[in-house]
Order: C-alpha cells, then structure tokens, then sequence
C-alpha cells in the first residue's frame, strides 16, 4: 500500500532531526527502520532528506510509504463487506457474525482477512492485514484495519493506552442486577483446553468491565459494555461470573432458544485518528438477530 503522508514544519519543530519529528509523531523505531530502506521515502522541499538531517520552520516534509508485498497465507476470497469508513490510512468494518478475523485451520478462506484481501486485489493494491481490534468469529460488529505500517503501529499503541474506546452491546436473560456496576475480576486460561477462559483470582490477568443496563423487553436485558482491559472472551467471562452470561453462547451458556450465536456485537468505535488526530467515532447498529430477542416470543426452528 503507498501512502504518502505531509508534514508542515513550525517554530516549535526548528532544529528537530527527522527522526526526532517522526518518532514523536508515533512512529516506531522498527517503523523508521522500515522506511528509511524504502526508495527516496523522505522528501524536505521536494529533497531528498536522510533521518538524522535537521528541520526548518517552514519546511515541507513528506513521508513516502511504498509496500509491495501483501500478506502471506491470506488467499483473496470474495465476501461481501460492510464498510462504514475507508481513507488512505484506515478501514472500518460493521462484521457479520460468523465471519472470523482471521484464516485458520478450518476457517481457511472465509475470515475478514480473506475478504479484505481480495478487496485490494481487485483494485490492484497490496495489502498487509493489521487488524487493531479483533473480535470473536461469532461477535458481531465493529473493527478498524490498519492499512499501512505507520498507521497500524500508532493505532496497536493507542489501544495499549487505552486511547480506543469500544463499547459493545450483549443480551441476557432476565433482569441484570445490579442494574450497572464494574466487573473487576481477573481472568486465566481453564486447565485442561486453550480456548476457555475463567475467573482466577491466584492465577488471573486484570480485567475491568463497566456495564449498565439499556433496555428490558421480553424477559431479557439489552446491556451496554465498555473495556479498561482487552482480555479473551472478556465480556463473556464476566457477564456470566455476575450471573448473567449471553444469550446463544455456545461455550459458556448454551441457550439457544431464540439466538444460535452469542449475543454480543461491537457498537460503537472511538479513537484521535492515527495521522491526523482527529476524533473519530463510528456506530454500528444492533443487528437483527439480537433485536429479535428483545421483539419476538417464538423459539429458533
């Protein structure tokens, strides 16, 4: 993916080496590294600049961003996509349950990545697949990918600082008690599988989840969440340790009666934009096979 981002040099820059500038920009070393190998990649004045060369006030300074090669093992496979937004340095997705992010041993050619791949491809683009916020193959919603090397690094050290706000959206059983709170309960991999997760107090990472009820209707609970940590199956640890776990999953509460997939969809997206730094915030709406839950009696046949 080529990419080439300008920089307007001001006072309060004079005297900066490139580096120096880039890296408080939020590029990596590896990022800087990367770049500098890359043919006539950093431009001042249309010149061309080495990394240690120093900055003016008034300066122009481009950044040229040139990668060839697109991921491996990541056939292109069509998939219809749902793309909320797209710009040179970013795509946001509102994903289908069902879909995985990424290929797997049996979920080889029909996973986000595949799609996105082919997405590229038909427009002739490479593409490496940076997704910043994966979510479970049955947990619908909203996820952003990075779309080059940059923007992807900035965007993996905004969510260690927890500068991307998720909220999500879960259905229960029942009428949530206490109607909102935090659920502070550490998490740990169960013996004996490497997919299930429990609560462990001894053995357990942190994890911090706060919730508030939004809407009872036919005895369940429409429950808004958002994440201080990012733990595995995080929210479905909890829910079920406060008592309430999600409706349809399959792994921690099978309840199937009016959904065949965890009720658990990825609402709203927030972050600065990783070049710019502009607020962005995106919504995806609750799909259809949760609002039937809160609408409808009849069991799934």
């Amino acid at each position: 993916m080529n990419r080439t981002i300008s920089y307007d040099i001001d006072s309060h820059s004079e005297g900066l080496r490139v580096e120096q500038f880039l890296r408080r920009k939020g590029y990596s070393a590896q990022n800087l590294s990367t770049i500098k190998r890359m043919p006539e990649s950093i431009l001042v004045n249309g010149v061309h600049y080495y990394m240690k060369q120093t900055l003016k006030s008034g300066d122009r300074l481009l950044v040229r961003i040139q990668e060839t090669e697109s991921s491996r093992n990541i056939p292109p496979v069509y998939a219809p996509l749902s793309i909320v937004y797209e710009d040179e340095d970013l795509i946001v997705i509102n994903k289908p349950a069902g879909m995985p992010i990424h290929p797997s041993l049996n979920n080889y050619t029909n996973s986000l990545a595949n799609a996105l791949a082919w997405y590229y491809q038909q427009q002739g683009k490479p593409f490496i697949f940076r997704c910043c916020n994966r979510l479970d193959r049955d947990t619908s919603g909203l996820t952003v990918v990075a779309k080059h090397l940059v923007s992807g690094n900035i965007l993996s050290t905004m969510t260690k600082k927890k500068e991307v706000r998720r909220e999500y959206l879960a259905v229960v059983r029942g009428h949530i008690i206490p109607e909102s709170g935090t659920i502070s309960a550490p998490l740990a991999r169960k013996g004996g599988t490497i997919i299930e997760r429990v609560v462990d107090f001894d053995r357990g990472e942190p994890a911090v989840t706060h919730y508030h009820l939004i809407q009872e209707a036919n005895g369940h609970s429409l429950v808004s969440l958002q994440l201080e940590t990012g733990r595995t199956h995080q929210i479905r640890i909890h829910l079920k340790h406060l008592g309430f776990p999600l409706v349809g999953d399959y792994l921690y509460n099978p309840d199937m009666e009016y959904i065949s997939r965890q009720a658990l969809h990825s609402f709203r997206l927030s972050f600065p934009h990783p070049i710019t730094g502009e607020a962005m915030d995106f919504t995806a709406p609750l799909p259809e096979d949760m609002r039937n839950i809160l609408t409808e009696r009849s069991s799934l046949r």
